[in-house]
Parts: C-alpha cells; sequence; structure tokens
C-alpha cells in the first residue's frame, strides 16, 4: 500500500495527500444518491432502547455476522480503524468539507462531530484501492430525502431543472479543483437513490429515462462520454414480487440497460432482519445496519471493478 502524507486535524477533517503523488494519475470516483449514500449504517451505538443493544452495528457485525471474515480489515493489529493513505475521500456536509483517508465516519452526522455511522462508500473505497496501483479519490455528494424526478432532476428531462442536480455538481467541481494541478482521471460514477421516487407515484414511470438523462448530462457536464456508471437497487426490506418498491426496481435495472457502459446492482441479498439491527423501525434505513451498508458499497466496487476491466 502506497504511503502519502495525512495530518488529523482537530475538526477530522485531513490534508490533501502529499505531493509525492502527483505524478500518478489518481482515479476519481464520484458517489451520488440520497440518505442511503449519506450513510446511516451504526458503527458502535450499543444502547438498549434506542439501538437494540448494538446488535448488526459495525463492531457486532465484525464479530458475529457472516461477513466478519471481510470485515476484519477494517481495523489494524491495534484495534483501530484503518485510516486509507491510498484511498481518499471528499464529501461536503453543510458548510464543512470532510477530506482525508478513507475510514468510517463520512456521513451525513459528521458535521455535528459524529464519526459513528458508515455509507456505501467504505465497502466501494476498500474494493477500488485495492484494485488499482495508483491512489484513488472518492467525491461523495448526497443529501437525505431527495428525488430525481424533483430534487435531482437533470437538464435533459425538461421542466424545472432539480436544485440538488445544480448543488452536486458545483460540489464536484470544488472537489476537483481543490486537486490543483494533481493528474487525474474522471474514473467512474455510482448513484444510490430512490427511496422518494418510490413514493412518488408519477416518479416511478418516468425513473428509468430521467436516470438516463442524468447520466447523459453528467458525462456532458464533466467531458467523460463513456464514464462507468454503477446504479445500486433500492434492496431495502430483500425481495419483493408486486408493489412500488417492485416497480421502482423494475425502473432502476430498465433506465441503467439503458445507458453504455453501466452495471445495475442487486442489493436485496443484503437485506438483514429488524431484529438483528440497531434501528428495528428504520426499514427506509436497511434498519441502520452496518454489514448491509458495508456489503452493498463493496458489490458496488465490484460492479464498477467489472466495467474497468
Amino acid at each position: 500500500m502506497k504511503k502519502f502524507l495525512i495530518l488529523v486535524l482537530s475538526t477530522f477533517s485531513l490534508l490533501p495527500f502529499d505531493a509525492g503523488a502527483q505524478s500518478e494519475r489518481r482515479k476519481v470516483f464520484i458517489l451520488a444518491g440520497q440518505s442511503n449514500m449519506e450513510g446511516q449504517g451504526s458503527v458502535d451505538h450499543d444502547g438498549e432502547r434506542d439501538y437494540n443493544g448494538g446488535k448488526g452495528n459495525l463492531v457486532w457485525s465484525m464479530a458475529n455476522s457472516k461477513s466478519a471474515d471481510k470485515m476484519k480489515k477494517l481495523k489494524n493489529e491495534k484495534g483501530e480503524w484503518v485510516v486509507r493513505d491510498d484511498v481518499g475521500i471528499s464529501f461536503k456536509v453543510g458548510d464543512e468539507v470532510l477530506k482525508g483517508g478513507l475510514t468510517v465516519g463520512y456521513t451525513g452526522y459528521a458535521a455535528d462531530g459524529s464519526r459513528r455511522h458508515i455509507g456505501p462508500e467504505l465497502g466501494f473505497g476498500f474494493m477500488l484501492g485495492d484494485f488499482y496501483k495508483e491512489p484513488v479519490l472518492l467525491i461523495k455528494t448526497a443529501w437525505g430525502g431527495k428525488s430525481l424526478y424533483e430534487d435531482f432532476r437533470p437538464p435533459s428531462s425538461g421542466g424545472q431543472l432539480g436544485p440538488y442536480y445544480t448543488k452536486m455538481v458545483e460540489e464536484i467541481h470544488a472537489a476537483l479543483a481543490d486537486l490543483g494541478d494533481q493528474n487525474y482521471e474522471l474514473a467512474g460514477f455510482y448513484w444510490q437513490q430512490g427511496w422518494n421516487d418510490m413514493c412518488t407515484a408519477p416518479a416511478i414511470p418516468e425513473y428509468a429515462q430521467n436516470l438516463v438523462n442524468l447520466v447523459s448530462d453528467l458525462r456532458k457536464e464533466f467531458n467523460a462520454p463513456n464514464m462507468p456508471v454503477v446504479v445500486g437497487e433500492l434492496g431495502n426490506g430483500g425481495p419483493v414480487t408486486e408493489g412500488e418498491m417492485f416497480e421502482f426496481r423494475k425502473a432502476q435495472e430498465e433506465g441503467t440497460k439503458q445507458i453504455k457502459n453501466a452495471v445495475f446492482i442487486k442489493t436485496t441479498d443484503f437485506a438483514r432482519p429488524a431484529e438483528l439491527s440497531p434501528c428495528p423501525g428504520h426499514g427506509h434505513h436497511w434498519f441502520a445496519n452496518a454489514e448491509s451498508y458495508f456489503l452493498i458499497g463493496e458489490a458496488a466496487g465490484e460492479g464498477m471493478k467489472s466495467l474497468l476491466k
């Protein structure tokens, strides 16, 4: 694993990677979506009343889940959370941009000082970091409760441009500008979103085309006409055979099939029982099960690798 100089600041932000990496072409991936991309997986909450005694949090999952062996790499020999020195992340939360080596805690809760959650970026970043000899940067841009139908609505879909499409593009440009004169390649786009569109009746019939338009507009915006794309299924709750969730998942997959150099990642196998999760009442957030979030990200990373080979 490559070594880069990283300095931890009091705000738990980290300085950019050392200039020694300047000659290497950094692989940059955009991770975007709504609350499940923000990250709702619990790291170590263990209150009996509010967090089900810690069942399904990351610490518990690393000891008790069927994915325990996969997750051993998340801690070092001292029992500390590993901070990747070859995988950086940039995520704007509120007015603050969190930057540094990939580890736990790059979620929407970080603005309040909490590093006790994870999203799919953890599994995804470990997968791509192990895949490349070059350094990797994840630019994460996500907000809870946002639809593609309205909030992220891309220019090509017509109607009123989604304000969070605009914010997403602005944040990506800002993170790229922050690289200065570093050599980089925009290597892929990972989209994990959908709950609000599933709950908005007119959004489902439009979703496939809106997804196609989103990718087309982003590729044009960033001059990356063949940028690899991974779309993560809204797999909350596991398999279903009817209803809005079923119809929405079909729309996600159909839209992805219409996009060149894209892959749809099924995630229903990663759903875990509510009774073995920290937040049994939060089905929209995978019950805050950390194993679920880790596996979703890992599968998305595998999907991205399949497009990069």
